[in-house]
């Protein structure tokens, strides 16, 4: 039995955020990383970003979803926000893979929980952090360090990020109603719980933040 166009778009937006995070790592990795040793680094995490992907699209063969059809609802959103998101140099890299993914993986993370214990326990692997928060902190502090006054500016570029995050967000839901509507139904019953979702969101985004140093 199929599941519900629900639970497709969201493995399918998933799928092809983690295919785009590969992808994005992979560039900024070649073009941006200061040392061979953070060339390595961040190729590393993209190859793990690239095996959630793999994960995904294989969950929506086994539930009879074409993951292409699944995927390309979601390509233009997701293609525009990082166009308007691209970094100008190293540490505004880290900074996206760390705040401005973090808190839409964040958003996804708790929509699975509203989902069936096999698809929350797959949003939840393919979620998993793999070092990239340890990795990104770690430079963005040694460059703060080395470089004060740049802590201003990544504060506006991380803002940036999470605004652009939340517009590119609202298209989405506006694009594919059932992913809309299965999220909205699992949260009806109790505006309470809304609150407290979008308050943990908050809560786990000033913690990235505070983690910089920025």
């Amino acid at each position: 039995m199929k599941e519900s166009p629900g639970v497709v778009d969201l493995l399918g937006v998933l799928a092809y955020a983690e295919l785009s995070a590969y992808a994005r790592m992979t560039e900024d990795a070649a073009s941006l990383a200061p040392s061979l040793a953070d060339r390595t680094a961040l190729s590393e995490l993209a190859v793990a970003e690239y095996g959630h992907f793999r994960l995904l699209h294989d969950r929506l063969v086994e539930l009879g979803a074409d993951p292409e059809a699944a995927m390309s609802p979601f390509v233009e959103a997701l293609d525009a926000w990082h166009a308007q998101t691209t970094p100008a140099d190293w540490l505004q890299a880290l900074v996206k893979a760390y705040v401005g993914e973090g808190i839409a993986f964040d958003f996804y993370r708790e929509a699975a929980k509203r989902l069936d214990p096999p698809i929350a326990k797959l949003v939840d692997e393919v979620l998993a952090d793999e070092g990239r928060s340890e990795f990104a902190v770690e430079r963005v502090r040694a460059g703060l360090a080395a470089d004060p006054v740049a802590a201003g500016r990544l504060a506006l570029w991380a803002r940036r990020l999470v605004g652009e995050a939340l517009s590119q967000g609202q298209r989405v839901a506006a694009a594919r109603p059932e992913l809309a509507r299965m999220l909205a139904e699992a949260e009806s019953d109790d505006q309470a719980e809304i609150s407290r979702m979008f308050a943990r969101l908050t809560e786990e985004h000033n913690k990235r933040m505070a983690a910089l140093g920025i």
